[in-house]
This record gives C-alpha cells, sequence and structure tokens, in this order.
C-alpha cells in the first residue's frame, strides 16, 4: 500500500483523478472500468470526478448510471462548454485527495500509468508530467506541431519537459489549490506550479490511438495557446516585481514629457509656435506625465498587494507549524 506525505492538512482522501469530458459518450464507460481496476488495487482510498464540459451527447446520461453504481465517482455538469481550463479548476476544487491526478477522457491516457505517477510522487516531487515518449498521433497535424509548441513553451516558462501537452499529470493538493485557471492556461500548470515552489519530475508513459469519437484540438487553438503563452511570460517575469512592469512603461512616460517640455521652452523662445500649436503641444505633454505617474502608482500599489499577500501566506504557515508542533 503506497503512502502519501501531506501536506500540514488532514486529507479526507489519498487520491483524487479528475477527468473532464466533451462528447465522450463511447469512451467514459471504457475508461471508469479501466481506471476502477487500477485504482481498486492500489490499497488506499481514492475518488474519480469526472467533469462534463457540456458535451450534447449521451456523454451525461451515462456519467449518472456510473454515478448511481460506484460510490468512488463523483460528477459535475456545465451548462455550455467553458473549455478544458474550467473543467479542470472545477475538478481540484472538488478534489478531496492529497495527490490529485488529471487526465483525458478519450483513452489515449492509460490508467495503469497510475501506479508509477504515484510512485514518482513518493520520491518528494510536488509534480510528476506524463512524457508521450512513443505518441500515437498522425505527425504533421499532431505530432510536428506539438513539438514546436514544447519548444516554445519551455522556452518561455524554463521549465524543462520534454511533452508539456501530455495530459497525465500528477499534483500535490498543497499545490494546486493555489491556482486559478482560465483560457488555456491548463498546458501550463507546471510552470504556474513552479511559481509555487513545486518540485517537478517527468516520466514515460503509454499512449494509444484515438478510438472513439473526434479530437477537440487542432490548429486553430494555436492563437489562443500563443495569446495566454505572452500573459503567461509577463506574470512569470513580473509576479514579484511589479514595480518593474509598470515602472518602466511609466518612466518611459516620464522621458517623452521631458523632452515634450524641451521642445516647449526652444520652440517658446524661437517664436516658432502659434496658439494652436502650443496648447496642443501643453495638452500632449500633460498626458504624458500623468501617464507616467500613474503607472508609477499602479506599480507601488501592486508591489503593496504581493507584500501584504506574502507576508499573509507566511503567517499561516507559521502558525500552521505551530499548531502542528
Amino acid at each position: 500500500m503506497p503512502t502519501f506525505k501531506t501536506s500540514g492538512r488532514s486529507p479526507e482522501l489519498d487520491v483524487s483523478v479528475v477527468i473532464p469530458l466533451y462528447n465522450e459518450e463511447e469512451n467514459i464507460e471504457l475508461l471508469h472500468n479501466s481506471l476502477d481496476e487500477v485504482l481498486s488495487k492500489l490499497g488506499c482510498e481514492y475518488e474519480i470526478i469526472f467533469i462534463d464540459d457540456g458535451s450534447k451527447d449521451t456523454t451525461f446520461k451515462k456519467l449518472r448510471e456510473i454515478v448511481d453504481r460506484d460510490p468512488h465517482v463523483r460528477g459535475i455538469k456545465f451548462r455550455a462548454n467553458f473549455g478544458q481550463s474550467s473543467a479542470t479548476d472545477a475538478g481540484f476544487e472538488l478534489a478531496r485527495g492529497e495527490i490529485i491526478i488529471v487526465m483525458d477522457g478519450d483513452l489515449q491516457n492509460d490508467p495503469r500509468d497510475i501506479p508509477k505517477v504515484l510512485a514518482k510522487m513518493e520520491e518528494g516531487f510536488d509534480v510528476v508530467s506524463g512524457w508521450r515518449k512513443d505518441r500515437k498521433d498522425k505527425l504533421l497535424l499532431r505530432k510536428v506541431p506539438s513539438k514546436i509548441a514544447n519548444r516554445l513553451i519551455c522556452s518561455v516558462t524554463r521549465v524543462d519537459l520534454h511533452d508539456t501537452g501530455c495530459a497525465l499529470k500528477a499534483y500535490r493538493h498543497s499545490v494546486v489549490k493555489r491556482i486559478n485557471l482560465y483560457g488555456e492556461l491548463h498546458r501550463f500548470l507546471p510552470a504556474l506550479a513552479k511559481v509555487e515552489g513545486a518540485r517537478i519530475s517527468e516520466i514515460p508513459v503509454n499512449h494509444h490511438a484515438r478510438k472513439f469519437g473526434q479530437s477537440k484540438y487542432g490548429i486553430s487553438r494555436t492563437f489562443k495557446v500563443i495569446m495566454d503563452l505572452i500573459s503567461l511570460n509577463l506574470f512569470l517575469k513580473y509576479l514579484q516585481r511589479p514595480i518593474q512592469f509598470f515602472g518602466t512603461i511609466g518612466t518611459l512616460f516620464l522621458i517623452c514629457n521631458f523632452f515634450g517640455w524641451i521642445a516647449l521652452f526652444q520652440g517658446f523662445a524661437r517664436n516658432v509656435y502659434g496658439m494652436e500649436e502650443f496648447n496642443l503641444l501643453i495638452t500632449i505633454i500633460v498626458l504624458y506625465l500623468a501617464s507616467g505617474l500613474q503607472f508609477l502608482f499602479l506599480g507601488l500599489i501592486a508591489s503593496l498587494i504581493f507584500i501584504t499577500g506574502k507576508k499573509k501566506h507566511v503567517y499561516l504557515s507559521s502558525l500552521i507549524h505551530k499548531k502542528l508542533v
């Protein structure tokens, strides 16, 4: 029976498996049977959380049938399709396990890899990511774009993984509970976990070709991923020092304000400006000054918010530590 290191709280369960679903009516029953076979042999307390992300087929109907006969299964139904990040975040909110495992509902991830992932977590890691070393996908439509995206994501996030797109990942409860997902950020969960100080590892896992249904991923998602990657890059760089981001913009505005004053005085001394040009230049100078000061104050406020939140987190951590002692 595996042991699980807690993170300063009393977990209700040992393992939670979170699985977003969208139009997977042909896969959900087979997936549940495979999960039940693997998890029942672990000798630990577990739960399976299926999140129906607004499916238009009979996925939710079959999910209700599974929930009725298996007490380990819990289900969520979204009114509409909000995306995999929202579904994953909802699963995190509902999960009660010390270890939270995320995987796809299309049978391409193999539940038999779960014991290996848990064993790797027991080495002291906070995040373990799967690596589809022998990937069963089309070369041009899936493998090549995935390799390019993987290199780009790793270079921006500085998280060295062979396969950032693999859905099979394991997280400690204490890590994911501090992460809010939106957009396509489920792809960047290891990077977000790294911000929280998580120790990250990777292991090779099995990958199967899709047998039923259609893939929900395509080239059209590339633009969304790029936009989220840009925002994530700013987040990773300036989370702990927001004054550098806002201060740089504010300083540029103030420099433009300074040169505006020089142009104004030189033009006034040489009498080359009429009243209209003079008024226009004064307006621009005032706008530069106001914008520069506004960005500087935004940076100061953001820094105060970060410092206050960090001190509160450290204070609460010390209280938990004293309570445990």
